[in-house]
This record gives structure tokens, sequence and C-alpha cells, in this order.
């Protein structure tokens, strides 16, 4: 199983499980347990169908780990009676996801940590040394915030400004270790896009191509920052910079200006403009602070 497959089964079938009654820690769980007989079993003999095989194997894992659990008997007389054998709901559970791994109770740094997990499908070794910290400490951060929404059911999930805020964070922590949290922030943002028709949600994926797209410009050999006044504007890339514009202009055609929207305007006429300076009819200049009155 290659990285992109499995972070696009990992939701599916952890929605599965969640409408079959699975809370959501112990149905991650048992997709992870799930993925590590894949990883042993998948080479050898590749099953036809990767995601019912995965939603069976899961199911069997949580089944057993249920009837082992004697202080949890009145959810294992609920998970009791397997399901008909089939194939698996063709639903995608990925959007109600993101709104769970973004619920109320959790802290951000929380949050962002869950959803890497179980919407980017990353490994909790790859989001430690995203964020440079020991892998014991965010296993730690992972479990504590599965247990916080442990009870918490499917259709209980925190709201879109939540989860715009937990994938700007993601985007904002920048571009160390193993994996590049920026692009991840990208990834899961025009997933979250394709499923909704949010204003917002569309001018945080153009805010994150149009600062992205700067990102070979903004930091010298030695790894020091450099200033949107002194970048190399033949370095910015102009397909992310074409993207981000048309993403937003679709966005402000609806006449719902937001926060994220009102930032990636300022970012495109940056992105836009020939120099820093940006002036008015007259020929003078127009401050940030002038642009952002404008914007808003």
């Amino acid at each position: 199983m290659d990285e992109t497959q499995q972070r696009t089964l990992i939701p599916t079938v952890i929605g599965v499980l969640g409408r079959r009654g699975v809370d959501f820690a112990a149905a991650e769980d048992a997709v992870q347990d799930a993925l590590v007989e894949a990883v042993r079993v998948w080479p050898e003999d590749p099953p036809r169908d990767p995601k019912g095989w995965l939603v069976a194997v899961a199911w069997r894992r949580f089944l057993d780990a249920a009837r082992a659990d004697t202080s949890r008997r009145r959810r294992e007389i609920r998970v009791e009676e397997e399901p008909e054998p089939g194939p698996p709901e063709a639903v995608d559970d990925t959007l109600r996801l993101y709104f769970l791994c973004a619920h109320p109770s959790l802290t951000p740094a929380s949050a962002v940590a869950l959803t890497l997990r179980a919407v980017g499908g990353l490994t909790t070794r790859q989001i430690a040394q995203a964020y440079l910290v020991p892998e014991a400490t965010m296993a730690q951060r992972i479990s504590r915030a599965k247990r916080t929404v442990s009870g918490v059911r499917f259709d209980q999930p925190g709201d879109v400004a939540t989860v715009l805020r937990v994938l700007y964070l993601v985007f904002n922590e920048g571009y160390s270790g193993d994996v590049d949290l920026a692009a991840e922030a990208i990834r899961l943002t025009r997933q979250l896009a394709a499923m909704t028709d949010a204003e917002e949600v569309a001018g945080l994926l153009a805010l994150m191509l149009l600062h992205h797209a700067r990102r070979p410009a903004r930091t010298r050999p030695d790894g020091s920052l450099v200033t949107l006044a002194e970048q190399d504007r033949s370095l910015w890339d102009t397909r992310l910079i074409a993207e981000g514009v048309d993403v937003l202009q679709t966005a402000l055609a609806r006449d719902r200006l937001g926060e994220f929207q009102a930032q990636a305007a300022i970012a495109a006429l940056h992105a836009d403009a020939r120099t820093t300076k940006l002036y008015d009819r007259r020929g003078e200049d127009i401050s940030l602070d002038e642009v952002e009155r404008i914007v808003l």
C-alpha cells in the first residue's frame, strides 16, 4: 500500500466503523491495527477490494478489543452481531472526520495532531518529526485527544470555523521535519474544498496557495528569512499564484466576504504587483493599512 492510497483509505474506513456505532478513538485504533496487518499481508496477497478488506479487518479488530475489555460489557452486547457480509457503504466520511477532529473540547495543538493522524494519514513518528518533538510526547498528545473525543459520536462535530483554524495552524507550522506541514495543510484543505462550497474554505485554500507560491524565495541558503521586499519574484511559483487567484475570485463572486478571503485578497495584490509598493491613480504610494481598508 503506497502512502497516497493509505491517506485516502484511512478516513473512509474510520467513517464506516463510526456509522456502525464505534466511537472515534476505538475506530482509529482498529484501523491502525488493520493497516499493520495490511503491511504484512498485502505484498504477498494483495486484495481486489482494499477498502472492503480494511473495513473487514478493522471491524474484526474492534470486536476482538470489545470482547476482551470486561469493563465495556454494554458496548460488547451492542456490537456482538456483526453486519451482514457485503461491500462497504459508498459514503465519504472524511468531512465528518474533519469536524470531529476539530471538536471544541480539544485544544488547538491536540486538534492539529488528531487531524494529521486521522484525516492526513500520517504516523505518530511523522507528526512528531514535523513538530520536532519526541515520538513518545506526540503519542501522548494524540492519546489524550482520542480519549477526549472517545464518547463523541459522529453527529456531534465542531464547526467549520474551528476546522479552518486547525488547518491554518497546520500550515503555519512551516516546512521542518520529515513531513512538509505546509504542503500537507494544502492537501487537506483541497480535500475539504472539494467536499463543501463554503466561501471561507475556498478563501483559506487561496491564502495558502498564494503564500506557498513564495516559498522558494522566502529563505536564504543559510536558512535565514528574506523579507517580501527583498524576495526574488522570479522564483515565485506563478502556477500556484494563478490557481490561488482563480479560487479566490470564485469565492469573492458570491459576495460573502470572510477573514480568510480578505487575507487572500491582500496576498493576491502582493503577488500581482511588480514591486512591494502599490500606487493609487495619482501615482502616490498606498500603505498596507490602506490596502487592508480597501479590501475589507
